[in-house]
């Protein structure tokens, strides 16, 4: 299978910290692949440097086949990578089809217009009704519940139709219907074309949904693989998963 994303020895240094230390891995075109690892293992930093919110000290990127020289968040979103992060990022004073639109990577001038286009509302109403959160679409995004926040901001990253999307903890924090239904929309998306990286430390949902898995510790790969072959390779089972 092709890799859609390739990662070849990034490192980021904090001061004395090493946070991520020549990690390299692959995400092969129509996976969900994930990015697991103990808490402080570099996961979201790995995350921060593929798509330019922190720059890597060394290293590469590699997207659909082009280097990527500088990341950039906006530049790459347009190229057909998004990401979430792991506390959902909305704006609490705007509607969820208001949300939506301005979630849209557009030229500089369509900021100064507040009026919603009728095919970015259609648009917006069919993820949302997708997501189950269609009712609300006229409602503040601020008076969301947590789960339906990251709900919002899953289908937020989906209205530029992306090819491969990056999930910083998407089952974190929320219930366990939730966790299904979230489960359910990264599989009905993924059958559709889209490509996942998903940091999860739910690995009932890991082991469920990921092929292939990439196991990181202290910022460097320590095993990649199915996963129930990663599940049972002793340096996981001493790094992380336990026995």
């Amino acid at each position: 299978m092709t890799a859609l994303l390739e990662v070849a020895g990034l490192t980021k240094r904090f001061g004395g910290v090493t946070a991520v230390d020549g990690c390299s891995f692959s995400v092969p075109d129509g996976s969900v692949t994930a990015l697991v690892g103990p808490n402080g293992s570099g996961k979201t930093t790995a995350f921060n440097l593929i798509t330019g919110y922190a720059r890597a000290d060394s290293g590469s990127v590699r997207f659909a086949g082009m280097s990527v020289r500088r990341p950039d968040p906006m530049r790459l979103a347009r190229h057909g990578l998004t990401r979430t992060f792991q506390q959902a990022r909305v704006f609490a004073d705007l509607t969820l089809v208001e949300n939506m639109v301005a979630g849209v990577q557009q030229p500089w001038w369509a900021a100064l217009r507040r009026a919603v286009r009728p095919h970015e509302r259609n648009r917006a109403l069919e993820l949302l009704e997708e997501f189950g959160l269609a009712r609300l679409a006229g409602e503040r995004a601020g008076n969301l519940s947590y789960g339906q926040k990251k709900l919002l901001e899953f289908a937020t990253v989906l209205m530029g139709e992306p090819r491969l999307v990056l999930l910083d903890e998407p089952t974190a924090g929320v219930n366990p219907v939730l966790v299904e239904q979230i489960e359910q929309r990264i599989r009905d998306l993924n059958a559709r074309g889209i490509t996942f990286l998903v940091v999860e430390h739910n690995m009932n949902v890991v082991m469920r949904l990921c092929d292939p898995v990439v196991v990181l510790d202290h910022g460097t790969k320590l095993a990649e693989g199915p996963p129930d072959v990663v599940r049972s390779d002793p340096r996981v089972l001493d790094a992380y998963l336990g026995t």
